[in-house]
């Protein structure tokens, strides 16, 4: 990283805005075409959960290419400045990351990682019966290594 002042190097604090983040956009590539998509998630502190339709564009990148990246923000505010253009900016804390995305077959690891979605939106464990594991793609993102940046004041712990 380049502005190491802006560097976040614990991974409980990269963890905490992961948790904090409502979106996270995963970039896929297929030779030399890149493919970012906005999407829901979960998380257990070492994996990323998604799902996807049965087929499409998603799942083409994947099936060629099963690295990705992926980018997460939390606690974004635009600041602006009344008289000088160039003091716009904005706060925010991120986290990229790199990781092999690898499908989950079993009905019952389905389940655990739609689980994981629903509790990172939710707050809580849902009862996700076979039928909805049966028509949905679930899949996990092993995370490989991942890097955070806070353009902030630090907030107080």
């Amino acid at each position: 990283m380049r502005r190491h002042d802006k560097e976040i190097s614990t991974r409980r604090e990269i963890d905490e805005i992961i948790r904090a983040a409502l979106v996270c956009r995963i970039a896929f590539a297929n030779g030399d075409e890149p493919y970012v998509v906005p999407i829901s998630f979960g998380y257990d502190g070492k994996a990323l959960f998604i799902h996807t339709a049965r087929r499409g564009r998603k799942i083409e990148f994947i099936e060629n290419n099963s690295r990705v990246c992926f980018e997460l923000e939390a606690n974004v505010a635009l600041k602006t400045d009344e008289g000088d253009a160039c003091k716009w900016t904005f706060e925010f804390e991120s986290v990229i990351g790199y990781g092999t995305i690898i499908e989950l077959d079993s009905a019952e690891d389905k389940s655990r990682g739609l689980n994981q979605i629903m509790l990172h939106y939710s707050g809580r464990e849902w009862e996700i019966d076979e039928a909805a594991t049966a028509t949905t793609r679930v899949w996990r993102i092993d995370i490989e290594s991942v890097t955070g940046k806070r353009s902030m004041e630090k907030p107080a712990t």
